[in-house]
């Protein structure tokens, strides 16, 4: 279930002459306190002038060592594979609501981030009281687009005042030593030789024009109960469903055609082929897929601890967030690109001519990229991943079905380096 917030009547405090105070949020920290779907269970602390720590240290590891606690959901969260979407879909709400406060995977299939729709819905009809947070986040949007124009409305008024005050002195003129003001009003009858309503005998009346009704009519068929079902599904990117089964363990991804449940390496498999468009077969994949870049980045930076969401909106590849979305704005944005350092791809000349074209980018491109991360305060990190080549990737042992048998096998031949640009600008950069 989604989150709603409890607004208050702005008019209450604005009679008292109390500024309007924002909505209540609700507790984030106590929502997100598991950044992954996974528990852990660290050691404590060793205060090294405290002995006491060390019998606490020993005694949980001991503890921990002869009843292992439970780390991983008693069942796995189940989703299915979309190959119209290129997606994996999770339909049941407790596993959405699991996915995205624990580690904020996925987005609503009817929402810009979080799965909200029901909410919304319920808000719409009357049957929940508050705000959403994309409902928050639009008013706030609009708050700000009214300033904007009542700022601008506000200067063009001044311009205009200025402009009327000078054209009144330009209107003077000396006469007989004295100043005359020009009638510039000459040759227009006067308001009492002018028909009545000159200008608006064609206009329909205000009065006269029916208003459209705001009011929701009543369906019939509607039950009196109002039970809305929910109609938006948690919607998984092939990284991340991959990352949730490969890297945790924690979910299964099921067939929609079989309902049964795919493999990690017949998953891989898919993912490859439908990183392409349209999809290609099993013995067109190459080591550069696009499936395998982007995932290697995806796992390389969720290992190190960040939350990684995509970052279509701002151009790149990835953003890379410190806790989540509903806490701070994104720090860095990530662009991949891939790399060809090995021999191999410089053996040939057709090899050198395709290697060029996928590396070759423009002075100009980087330039625009850098520059609209810096209009919204993030920092661009390029991203180089070190493509093998395909005589490495042979080694790998495949089953008879030509699936990989060891996928870490198959990944650990992939290296990342990452290079963070900066736009400096002199007039902000002076010391």
């Amino acid at each position: 279930m989604g989150l709603a917030f409890e607004t208050q009547d702005p008019s209450t405090r604005s009679e008292a002459g109390l500024k309007p105070s924002r909505p209540s949020r609700p507790n984030f920290n106590k929502l997100h306190a598991q950044p992954l779907p996974i528990k852990t269970y660290p050691l404590p602390p060793l205060i090294p002038h405290n002995p006491l720590s060390l019998i606490q240290i020993a005694f949980n590891y001991l503890s921990q060592l002869v009843a292992p606690p439970l780390s991983h959901p008693e069942t796995f969260l189940r989703g299915y594979f979309s190959p119209e979407t290129r997606s994996v879909h999770v339909t049941d709400e407790a596993t959405a609501r699991i996915l995205w406060e624990q580690g904020f995977f996925g987005k609503g299939s009817l929402s810009r981030s979080e799965p909200a729709w029901l909410e919304r819905e319920k808000i719409r009809q009357g049957l929940l009281v508050g705000n959403t947070s994309e409902e928050l986040t639009r008013k706030r949007r609009e708050e700000r687009k009214q300033f904007k124009k009542e700022r601008a409305r506000k200067e063009r008024e001044a311009i205009e005042e200025k402009l009327a005050e000078e054209a009144r002195n330009d209107t003077l003129e000396p006469v007989d030593g004295n100043l005359k003001e020009v009638d510039g009003d000459q040759g227009v009858p006067p308001d009492d030789k002018l028909p009545p309503n000159a200008d608006e005998h064609n206009a329909p009346s205000a009065s006269n024009v029916p208003l459209p009704s705001l009011e929701r009519p009543e369906n019939p068929f509607e039950p009196s109960s109002k039970v809305i079902l929910n109609q938006e599904h948690l919607q998984l990117t092939l990284e991340e469903a991959f990352f949730l089964i490969y890297g945790l363990g924690v979910l299964e991804v099921q067939d929609p055609s079989t309902t049964h449940s795919i493999t990690t390496s017949k998953l891989f498999s898919i993912c490859r082929s439908y990183s392409y468009f349209p999809s290609r077969s099993s013995n067109d994949l190459a080591t550069n897929d696009p499936f395998l870049l982007s995932y290697v980045v995806y796992h390389h930076f969720r290992s190190l601890g960040w939350v990684v969401r995509p970052g279509i909106k701002f151009a790149v590849d990835y953003l890379l967030y410190n806790r989540g979305p509903v806490f701070s704005h994104a720090e860095f944005a990530v662009i991949i690109m891939p790399s060809y350092s090995h021999a191999y791809w410089s053996s040939t000349e057709e090899l050198r001519a395709a290697v060029e074209r996928k590396e070759k980018k423009t002075w100009w491109w980087l330039h625009c990229v850098n520059r609209v991360q810096a209009q919204v305060r993030k920092s661009l990190v390029v991203v180089y991943v070190e493509v093998p080549p395909p005589e490495d990737v042979e080694k790998v042992t495949t089953n008879k079905s030509g699936e990989m048998m060891d996928v870490g096998d198959f990944l650990k031949r992939y290296r990342v380096k990452d290079l963070v640009f900066k736009r400096w600008t002199p007039n902000r950069s002076r010391g």
